[in-house]
């Protein structure tokens, strides 16, 4: 009687198992379905919607953001692109990434940019590619400029007794280096590779708010501004936030202001049906191997 009892109760916990998966199976692909169904029927029957590329920390080399905003080119539901800012920078090539791709994207539709609390050095190299900018009066801005830093630990190491060495192919493969002090040669080099890219900085401001060379080039030393300092100088086109930006949509670019905002999703509608069916399936594992029978696999109570 007893064995009958157990067995009863094991294929009672196999069924519940093999209906929790299906069950999850089920959800994951009629949310997968119905994902797809709607991107579908926003076209033909909806008015479309305004995306949003919220651009926030770090502005890095990032190429699946790359490819999302080129895919968004030929998404003819998304009707304007709002790029939301609030980063202090980042590295060059990632301030160039992004300029480059919302400049693709301004060949198909508009491109506008809102400042929030910070949009400095790349995240307003990211901001001039946009056809309209707005900004906060309090916003802080600018900080047009390149900048390489390093540090010289070689007389720390001096007094701790240690001294390094290095084997380099040439006088500059070693500069700048922490462990010695930066020669004239490798000064001088690395000058050559930051005045190149502030060059590069420079051309991209001049082009994007269409300002002459010299007063860009005046502005242009690494300073910092508020938003009511960049209007003035002619570095941004107006105070306002998302609200003005779109009312701007509404009446320059025929964007109507009550279509829905959405933002831009970079990873692809398959990856995040994937992403999905992972994080169901092991949820589903975690709560009901380990949550439920975890702890008889480790302990079975003698009977």
């Amino acid at each position: 009687m007893a064995l009958e009892t157990d067995l009863l109760i094991d294929r009672r916990r196999l069924k519940r198992r093999l209906a929790l998966w299906r069950g999850a199976a089920v959800l994951l692909l009629l949310a997968g379905v119905l994902a797809a169904g709607l991107q579908r029927l926003d076209a033909p029957f909806g008015r479309g919607h305004v995306m949003r590329l919220p651009v926030e920390g770090f502005i890095a080399d990032d190429r699946k953001l790359a490819e999302a905003i080129d895919r968004l080119a030929k998404d003819d539901t998304a009707k304007a692109l709002i790029v939301s800012i609030d980063s202090p920078g980042g590295s060059v090539g990632g301030g160039e990434m992004l300029h480059a791709a919302l400049l693709r994207l301004r060949d198909k539709k508009p491109v506008v940019a809102v400042m929030r609390g910070t949009a400095a050095s790349a995240g307003y190299m990211t901001a001039v590619a946009a056809e309209r900018i707005w900004a906060r009066e309090s916003t802080v801005t600018g900080s047009i400029g390149v900048l390489l830093q390093t540090f010289d630990g070689s007389k720390l190491l001096g007094r701790l007794g240690l001294r390094t060495d290095a084997i380099i192919s040439g006088p500059l493969k070693n500069q700048p280096s922490p462990f010695q002090p930066m020669s004239p040669e490798g000064r001088a080099a690395l000058q050559g590779v930051i005045g190149d890219m502030y060059d590069q900085f420079v051309g991209m401001v001049v082009a994007g708010r269409k300002l002459p060379e010299a007063k860009v080039r005046a502005l242009a030393d690494g300073r910092v501004f508020t938003g009511r300092q960049a209007l003035a100088e002619g570095l941004i086109d107006a105070i306002g936030g998302e609200r003005e930006a779109r009312a701007w949509l509404a009446a320059e670019r025929q964007v109507p202001e009550d279509l829905p905002v959405r933002d831009l999703e970079i990873r692809g509608t398959a990856e995040r049906l994937l992403g999905a069916t992972w994080n169901g399936a092991m949820k589903t594992l975690v709560s009901e191997w380990l949550g439920v029978d975890g702890p008889r696999l480790l302990w079975q109570p003698s009977r």
